[in-house]
């Protein structure tokens, strides 16, 4: 059963990036294999690094009432580009915009789940 909510979570991730990729000018994916890679190097961007670097970012991110977390945010997505071969991202204001359509729009799908 684990197995079955990973998997429905994953797809829920798929379909964020899905959208993201439509919403938001400046963001490109050559195909559907890129579009599912993106979603995989994501959430291990989320689930791995991005907490460690919440932790080290700790007293910028005080310092400026939290506002850093969103530019850690845009720069992890951007940082995609270089892991995902046929990503591409226009320049720092797509990465800002797409990470954060892509965080509210995979909060809202796995809330459904």
């Amino acid at each position: 059963m684990r197995y079955m909510e990973t998997i429905l979570k994953y797809l829920g991730t798929v379909a964020a990036v899905v959208l993201t990729l439509k919403i938001v000018p400046g963001l490109s994916s050559s195909d559907w294999v890129t579009t599912f890679l993106i979603a995989l190097v994501w959430s291990v961007i989320v689930i791995v690094i991005k907490p460690v670097l919440q932790i080290l970012t700790l007293p910028i991110t005080i310092i400026t009432f939290g506002l850093f977390s969103l530019v850690l945010n845009a720069l992890l997505f951007w940082a995609m580009t270089l892991i995902v071969p046929g990503f591409l991202v226009a320049g720092f204001w797509a990465a800002f915009l797409g990470a954060i359509v892509l965080s509210l729009l995979s909060w809202f799908i796995h809330q459904l789940f």
